[in-house]
């Protein structure tokens, strides 16, 4: 039986062998913002409520299972996006704090089981 942390260092393995493996480099495309089949004002939307929540002090808007559906849809949907050639960040620049990008980052990596370490081997062997 495999640990955590060796299979998610086989999945980097893996996905660092499928980039090497992709042959000419995709052009980049732009996020399409007319691709709307009303999930992206739905998700505008929540966004909003959720910063308006967090002015007000409201903290516990979402539960904490709701949040983390939500941040690993969010994740699931840049990476693909990403993967299939779109080039664009994950938040707009200056959107978020510097704090804030640290802590989610911090968060994602321990939940995935993966050290700063191995994000470097990753960016240094993707380009990333």
């Amino acid at each position: 039986m495999s640990s955590p942390k060796r299979i998610a260092r086989g999945a980097v393995r893996r996905a660092t062998n499928a980039a090497s493996r992709g042959g000419a480099a995709k052009s980049p495309a732009k996020p399409t913002a007319k691709a709307d089949n009303g999930a992206s004002t739905e998700a505008r939307r929540l966004a909003g409520a959720i910063e308006r929540g967090i002015a007000a002090g409201r903290l516990d808007l979402l539960s904490a299972d709701a949040l983390q559906a939500l941040i690993a849809a969010a994740c699931r949907s840049y990476a693909a996006r990403r993967q299939a050639g779109e080039e664009f960040t994950p938040v707009a620049k200056s959107t978020v704090s510097a704090t804030d990008v640290m802590i989610t980052a911090s968060g994602l990596l321990k939940a995935a089981d993966l050290s700063t370490f191995e994000l470097g081997m990753w960016q240094g062997f993707t380009g990333r």
